[in-house]
């Protein structure tokens, strides 16, 4: 199959510090082409992911979060992936405003990772009425959806090969995640302390208002021994990771996956959380980790951690949550929506792999966007936005 995936303007991909979704898709990306598809990201052109690119920004645009930007983006996206055999939309717009399915068009699909809140709900609910096939992350999120209609539940996968199963022995609780209350950090530390542990924090401290709660809510709570890392990079954070008796993530909210939690278990480190969202899709209570809802058991539950297996949370990691798995599933779903196709439309016209390259894009002085390409063949028909033909 040849896979167009879009990913969203905010982030390369893969995140060079913080940056979820855009780790699960370029595991994505590399899972699938590790199967033998040929796959295309539309993506930022700095974005490092060793399959075909295209980009219509060089780097990621700011304010995060802009509609006239994902919009210009995702747009750009579709012409450039008019000729492949399915796009796979990880943004919040694109499936909405790219073009509604139709014969002789590649099947869509879109995945929502983040909350089926009252806005996500109506713009899924026109995607989906568009003929777009919806992704969700965990069953609890799915449940979440409501009427609108999902096609597949598709855990997340981590690359299990950048991170090994860690000793443990450490010191302290980790906390890694966004600087919010809803990520329950002030509650980490009073956990940890109350456990007997110093805390370290790998948190995103970027945007106002987390840099708000973490003045008022948690560096009060801080004690000089504990330490606070910001954007800490994925090899340090899988360090920490290694060592630490336990992951400490006691969200307040219904997360709709919870990478970091997969990630943690593929170091061997147990998980204390609460059952809210995914939480217990991922962590098998009392057996990789422990659940528990007030601060109290959180704390009693940090005194059990000694009967957790190390090696079985490396287990549970590989066998439910490797990227070969999510690669897996996201292929057998392409396939069940192709062969739903009239036969006409699944025979449709294929131009073949050419030697060239587009050249990277850029804004003409005429004020229109060019896709840009990084690959080192082109797909014919993935043709600039301008309709310029490919350089040599």
């Amino acid at each position: 199959m040849r896979i167009g995936l879009i990913a969203p303007p905010w982030v390369p991909v893969p995140p060079p510090r913080y940056g979820g979704t855009e780790a699960v898709v370029d595991n994505l990306a590399r899972g699938l082409s590790a199967l033998g598809h040929q796959v295309v990201l539309f993506t930022l052109g700095d974005s490092a992911c060793p399959v075909h690119k295209f980009s219509l920004y060089e780097r990621a645009v700011e304010p995060m979060g802009s509609g006239a930007y994902e919009a210009a983006h995702v747009l750009a996206a579709y012409d450039a992936l008019a000729d492949v055999d399915i796009i796979h939309d990880h943004t919040l717009l694109g499936s909405l405003i790219g073009p509604a399915n139709s014969f002789g068009a590649a099947p869509r699909v879109v995945t929502n990772h983040g909350p089926f809140n009252a806005e996500a709900l109506r713009i899924f609910s026109a995607t989906t009425a568009r003929g777009v096939a919806l992704v969700a992350i965990s069953q609890a999120q799915a449940v979440s959806a409501g009427s609108v209609p999902v096609t597949a539940v598709i855990h997340h996968g981590i690359d299990l090969d950048a991170y090994r199963l860690g000793p443990g022995g450490g010191d302290y609780l980790l906390f890694v995640g966004r600087m919010s209350p809803d990520k329950g950090v002030a509650r980490a530390v009073r956990i940890a302390h109350r456990a007997g542990y110093r805390i370290v924090i790998a948190s995103k401290v970027r945007e106002a208002d987390e840099r708000a709660y973490f003045a008022e809510a948690v560096r009060p709570l801080l004690r000089p021994s504990d330490e606070v890392l910001v954007e800490e990079p994925l090899a340090g954070r899988v360090e920490l990771l290694r060592h630490a008796p336990a992951l400490i993530d006691p969200i307040a909210w219904p997360e709709p996956f919870g990478l970091v939690m997969t990630e943690a278990l593929a170091c061997g480190t147990p998980v204390l959380g609460c059952p809210y969202g995914a939480a217990p899709e991922i962590v098998d209570d009392g057996v990789t980790g422990f659940l528990a809802r007030s601060e109290d058991d959180l704390v009693a539950a940090a005194g059990r951690l000694g009967s957790i297996d190390r090696l079985r949370c490396r287990a549970a990691a590989a066998q439910r949550f490797s990227m070969q798995r999510m690669a897996g599933d996201h292929e057998r779903l392409y396939a069940r929506l192709l062969a739903a196709r009239p036969a006409a439309d699944r025979w449709r016209h294929r131009p073949p792999v050419g030697p060239k390259s587009p050249q990277l894009g850029y804004v003409e002085p005429t004020g229109r966007p060019q896709v840009r390409g990084s690959s080192s063949h082109e797909i014919a028909a993935l043709a600039p936005v301008t309709g310029a033909a490919p350089q040599a």
